[in-house]
């Protein structure tokens, strides 16, 4: 059982819900920004009808939670199903005769191996060796790959897309970009994006769909009716460890379908702070915190996301970087941690058992799985091996931990009977 301490250490984690347009003593402030200014998903306002503790998020009115605490919405989605509004992240088809050439242009995996309906993660990586995004692509056997990448860089991204497409074309190729996250303009004619995750989600969503689930197995995507609804891409995926698809639903619908999921006794709706525990839970990085611009691939431990063909042709952007550094190693490297006692926030110094700094914790959490505390960083490479024990400075005192294989708990994806 959690103890009342460590509920509280957890949910403190949370992001504050910010009644927007207050200022600090809570009474209206007129240089406060305004609710009106966050972007908006097509299910904010039943997010709210539902009890949603709507929070700003990448320029978003997310909700963080509902009337279920944290740990109770974390457990919920551990042992049952939950549904995620995600549809603030950027969704993009490219086309053209030679898209999955202009796509290799920019990113480190390799696509054209990819079957018809399969994804991959992959990253945006600069001149640099920096990581500008990570993103999942899916070669559709609909003559467009499908790419999905994240909410607080859609315009780093598209700007960095379009720029290249340019370029592309001015070369003679064929390829063209066609961003369908463009409700915000044109509200009943685009897409939005469910996750719905947990160990009971196929029993459930199997009763809404024609195809048998037990075929699309885990980064698989198919185009089917979902509960009656036409032109649904459910992709099986998920942020959080457990099996779990992504639906692409039009605009329109969305309030519909996630009602009639939620009408299974096993479905409640989660919000962004049981999604970051879990993914954290899960060892995946969230971009900027856990990587960004100054971080390559190798440094972060994703070298697996660069593609063997990739990594010989070295064709993709900051490769001559790169590829070096997979056979030279780092001078720092992405780690997972647990330890006990105070929990482990963003930026805590990670020490050596001499109290020399040797690196910063980038997410961190009370897990409510393992009842201890995990978090991730980068430490000097020479401290990098699982079971090396260190330190970490938490209100400026040096508590034990220890190096830790990622995930900390066990994943659940859906690789087929």
């Amino acid at each position: 059982m959690f103890t009342r301490a460590f509920a509280n250490r957890l949910c403190n984690r949370i992001p504050t819900a910010r009644t927007v347009g207050l200022g600090a003593s809570g009474r209206q402030d007129r240089h406060a920004s305004t609710e009106v200014a966050l972007k908006k998903t097509p299910l904010y306002d039943f997010h709210r009808a539902q009890g949603g503790k709507m929070v700003e998020f990448a320029g978003w009115s997310m909700p963080v939670q509902y009337k279920d605490s944290h740990i109770n919405s974390h457990m919920h989605t551990r042992q049952h199903c939950s549904i995620f509004d995600v549809s603030h992240m950027l969704q993009t088809k490219v086309y053209g005769r030679d898209r999955m050439k202009f796509i290799e242009s920019l990113i480190v995996g390799d696509i054209a191996e990819l079957k018809d309906n399969q994804g991959t993660l992959s990253l945006f990586t600069n001149t640099k060796g920096g990581i500008m995004d990570d993103l999942i692509v899916t070669k559709t056997d609909r003559g467009y790959l499908y790419v999905v990448s994240n909410a607080g860089c859609a315009d780093k991204d598209s700007a960095h897309m379009q720029a290249r497409l340019q370029e592309f074309k001015a070369a003679g190729h064929d390829s063209w970009v066609c961003g369908i996250l463009a409700w915000l303009y044109c509200p009943h004619s685009c897409f939005i994006f469910l996750q719905y995750i947990g160990p009971s989600m196929a029993q459930v969503l199997q009763k809404g769909v024609g195809d048998d689930l037990r075929k699309l197995t885990f980064m698989t995507s198919v185009l089917t009716p979902v509960f009656g609804i036409q032109g649904c891409r459910v992709t099986r995926c998920g942020y959080t460890g457990e099996d779990g698809v992504e639906i692409s639903v039009p605009s329109g619908d969305v309030v519909s379908l996630t009602e009639k999921l939620l009408a299974d006794s096993e479905v409640k709706l989660a919000g962004l702070g049981a999604r970051d525990s879990l993914r954290l839970e899960a060892g995946l990085c969230l971009y900027g915190n856990d990587i960004d611009e100054t971080t390559t691939p190798v440094e972060a431990s994703l070298v697996w996301t660069i593609g063997k063909r990739r990594r010989q042709a070295r064709d993709f952007p900051g490769a001559d970087i790169i590829v070096p550094q997979i056979k030279t190693k780092t001078q720092r490297k992405r780690v997972g941690l647990i330890s006990t006692g105070p929990p482990v926030r963003q930026h805590t110094p990670i020490l050596s058992s001499d109290g020399r700094v040797i690196g910063e914790v980038t997410s961190g959490c009370p897990s409510p799985c393992l009842k201890q505390n995990v978090a991730m960083g980068y430490v000097e490479a020479g401290f990098s091996k699982v079971g090396t024990s260190i330190q970490v400075e938490v209100r400026k005192k040096a508590v034990p931990a220890v190096v830790s294989k990622m995930p900390f708990v066990p994943t659940k994806y859906y690789m087929g009977q």
